[in-house]
């Protein structure tokens, strides 16, 4: 009777531990995948987001503002600059040079390679800071 209780408690003792090693293999390879991955995620085109809230049109009212309009028609502000110009009028604006940032209206018919193009020409101006407005342009034509 007493081997019957002895054998039945050493038959339940490897019940109660649960074994770990195949759950910390599986977080070990997950983990690599994420390390993997990680950096895949973060390459791409930088740009800085402004926040979505409703205070922030007057805040972007004192910024500078690069329009595109569905003509393909560039305001820097309210002045209308050639696409083959942009760079030099962006790299000579003291504002842009100074402040570093720029905030994007493009119209929403727009290609996305024209905006792309922009963008890449705002980048090598010198330009560390890209905002993104994106309800259309209501400007057809001058102002």
């Amino acid at each position: 009777m007493g081997m019957s209780v002895g054998g039945g408690g050493g038959r339940r003792r490897p019940m109660s531990e649960i074994n770990v090693t195949p759950f910390v293999d599986v977080i070990l390879v997950l983990l690599i995948i994420f390390m993997v991955t990680a950096p895949l995620i973060v390459q791409g085109v930088e740009v800085d987001l402004p926040e979505a809230r409703a205070e922030a049109i007057d805040e972007k009212a004192e910024k500078l503002i690069l329009a595109i309009t569905l003509e393909r028609e560039i305001f820097l502000g309210d002045t209308q600059i050639p696409l083959e110009e942009l760079e030099v009028k962006l790299t000579t604006n003291a504002r842009v040079q100074r402040e570093r940032e720029l905030y994007l209206h493009a119209d929403k018919s727009l290609p996305y390679g024209v905006v792309v193009e922009v963008m890449a020409i705002a980048r090598r101006a010198g330009v560390e800071q890209l905002g993104m407005i994106t309800d259309p342009v209501e400007r057809k034509g001058r102002r």
